[in-house]
């Protein structure tokens, strides 16, 4: 029997509150189904935070002009070297710690006096072996500014470390080490992939 104020109190009341139950249960029941769905996209953006290499149109650099790129969190120089900067690396190499890059700061391809595939392009993590600073590139400097055998090359603004177009730390400073190249290859005569090279090896 209905009271006044309970009309549709009976079975029909009882049929929409089932209606409506299922439906926040099949609410619950998609997103539970949805939850292994983001789970399976995860690995994805974890690999592309581990590292993907990534690609550079070398091309676009007028010569003598430096791109940085940015490659597992850390920004990457893409040097186009002029032939003055590559004449450069052939003088007062006596004044280099590691002139024939003897530790392993490179690839083994990339031992040699350019540190590089090819002698244009250059390519390197731009974080100083010191402390981890970034280093200005410094093309045309007084000679009052870096002394005057400067030819060139990078000068860390944090202590003081000095570094040639082929990144090759200078002796008496504080920086221990040449900076370091990040395996790459390069997939056209300018497209460069960084972070990956011929031999399969990464990193």
């Amino acid at each position: 029997m209905a009271h006044d104020g309970e009309e549709g109190y009976g079975l029909d009341a009882t049929r929409r509150r089932l209606v409506v139950a299922t439906s926040a249960v099949g609410g619950m029941a998609v997103v539970a189904a949805a939850i292994p769905f983001v789970a399976s996209m995860a690995p994805s953006e974890r690999t592309r935070a581990a590292g993907a290499p990534v690609e550079v149109d070398a091309a676009r650099l007028a010569s003598g002009e430096l791109a940085t790129v940015e490659w597992r969190g850390k920004p990457v120089w893409v040097l186009r070297r002029t032939p003055e900067m590559i004449e450069s690396l052939q003088q007062d190499t006596e004044r280099l710690l590691d002139p024939r890059s003897v530790r392993e700061q490179q690839p083994e391809y990339c031992r040699n006096d350019l540190r590089s595939i090819k002698p244009e392009y250059w390519v390197a993590l731009a974080l100083c072996t010191h402390l981890g600073c970034i280093p200005t590139l410094r093309k045309d400097v007084a000679p009052a500014d870096l002394g005057p055998d400067w030819h060139g090359g990078y000068y860390c603004p944090c202590h003081g470390s000095k570094f040639d177009f082929a990144g090759r730390v200078f002796r008496n400073v504080p920086a221990p080490l040449n900076l370091e190249i990040p395996r790459h290859r390069y997939l056209s005569d300018t497209r460069l992939l960084i972070g990956a090279d011929e031999a399969g090896g990464q990193g």
